[in-house]
């Protein structure tokens, strides 16, 4: 998020005495975030682009916490998005914002802090050069381990400056730490309970007191920063807790949750997917549909969660399928049809985390579920239109092959002529000008749901040519 020097205007103060000239004053980041947050509500803007199915819910909390200036838990279960939504912050802060030039820490220029900045800031006086921060650069993260130091978070003293003849008692032989680093600036921590929970009490100051203390002397700072953390609850986590008094400093906790609507579910997997190869709505929503049925499933340790990765990883597990087969059939463009979901279990099912007494039938409940939403996706786009004849076609002379050497003209060219078959590819969102891959995706799914409806029998026979599979809709 970093912008490059050249970019900041050329037209913004250069010293102290041009910052003055200007009108300019100090505000905390805090307060910043704020005027910011109600200029955008104020504006109808989207202060939160990208974030998918928390608008009715995380988002507002989330927002009353940072307008009364409060430092910010946020509390889920894994693949919920915390870590996302935290990197939106940055865009509430200002776009550029002026430090002293040459400062160890991000110190504002009319409100120097450490020191030797003071110190420059007297020597100089309005020649005091500035620089200009992009709000990129005033965003920091920190993935919270059990080996992190309190050097790591605050700081620790500088041999290198002791060398030089510094006494250890000088606060300008401090070597800061990211919390400090970060002024008027937004710290996020995730994972905060891995964190020691000794490295956990240096943090203590930084929160209520705003100052830091390093190897037994205390220097006053007085620290500007947001502290924003993400743990999962408290009833799962084996690795640690967040101590209670640090708990306390917190002014907020919010709690964040898996997508509630299907829609959501959909909307998530088409934004944060790179896919290789085309995956219609049907199939994102078969996947979709699958991941919401996991976390409901008594098989699966729903303590543990099943992360919004999964079904974006599911989705291009399934794009990438479509590709090879595109690829060894000489198909173009590569579409994704439903014989390309049988990779899902096998290749994701070590992203799950199972009950115990479920092991040696992980494979078979995942293929089962993903039946079941393969099922309830075929009824909603097919519902009201009777297959009948495509049915009758299948199991009266014209059996259908699929597999990962069938192309999708070949899968067509099997059945006859039906007005069905248009109905069908119009409900998958495929037209007549379409190419055959896209238009077979489409009667593929409906042959599954034939078979799934106990309509038409399913055959998977041995490897074909080449080692592959085929699956055969007959009688």
């Amino acid at each position: 998020m970093k912008a490059p020097e050249e970019t900041v205007p050329a037209d913004l103060p250069r010293t102290v005495g041009q910052l003055r000239a200007a009108g300019h004053t100090p505000r905390g980041v805090k307060d910043e975030i704020a005027d910011n947050l109600l200029a955008a509500l104020r504006e109808g803007r989207d202060p939160w682009p990208g974030i998918v199915g928390f608008g009715a819910t995380v988002v507002p909390q989330l927002e009353r916490a940072l307008l009364a200036r409060h430092d910010v838990a946020l509390l889920g279960e894994r693949g919920q998005g915390k870590t996302r939504l935290l990197r939106t912050l940055a865009g509430l802060l200002d776009e550029w914002t002026p430090a002293i030039e040459g400062s160890e820490l991000a110190e504002h220029p009319l409100n120097p802090i450490t020191p030797a900045s003071v110190r420059r800031a007297a020597e100089l006086g309005d020649e005091l050069p500035v620089r200009w921060l992009h709000r990129g650069e005033r965003y920091a993260e920190k993935l919270a381990t059990p080996d992190t130091s309190v050097g790591d978070l605050i700081g620790d003293v500088d041999p290198v400056k002791v060398a030089e003849g510094r006494t250890l008692g000088d606060p300008e032989t401090i070597h800061f730490g990211l919390v400090p680093r970060a002024h008027r600036g937004i710290v996020a921590l995730n994972e905060l309970p891995d964190l020691a929970e000794r490295i956990q009490v240096a943090l203590l100051n930084v929160m209520e007191e705003r100052d830091i203390q390093v190897r037994g002397y205390t220097l006053r700072l007085p620290l500007d920063v947001l502290l924003v953390a993400t743990a999962n609850p408290e009833d799962y986590t084996n690795r640690g807790r967040i101590i209670t008094p640090l708990k306390d400093r917190f002014g907020a906790e919010v709690r964040t949750h898996y997508p509630h609507e299907l829609d959501a579910e959909i909307g998530l997997v088409r934004q944060e997917a790179d896919l290789v190869a085309e995956v219609g709505d049907p199939l994102v929503e078969v996947l979709a549909r699958f991941v919401r049925a996991l976390r409901e499933a008594t098989v699966i340790d729903q303590r543990s969660g099943v992360s919004a990765r999964f079904a974006v990883a599911a989705a291009e597990t399934v794009a990438a399928a479509a590709l090879r087969r595109g690829a060894l059939t000489g198909e173009e463009p590569a579409v994704a049809r439903p014989v390309d979901l049988e990779s899902v279990p096998e290749v994701l099912r070590g992203k799950l985390e199972f009950e115990p007494g479920e092991e040696g039938r992980e494979l078979e409940q995942l293929v089962h579920l993903l039946r079941v939403a393969v099922a309830e996706t075929a009824r909603g786009r097919f519902a009201g239109l009777d297959l009948t004849p495509l049915a009758e076609a299948v199991t009266e002379g014209s059996p259908v092959e699929t597999g990962e050497r069938v192309r999708g003209r070949e899968l067509l060219g099997a059945l006859p002529e039906l007005p069905v078959l248009h109905e069908v590819a119009e409900r998958c969102g495929a037209g007549p000008g379409d190419p055959p891959a896209r238009i077979a995706a489409a009667v593929e799914l409906a042959l599954e749901s034939l078979y799934l409806g106990r309509k038409v029998a399913k055959d998977v026979r041995g490897p074909g040519d080449g080692g592959d599979a085929r699956t055969v809709y007959g009688p």
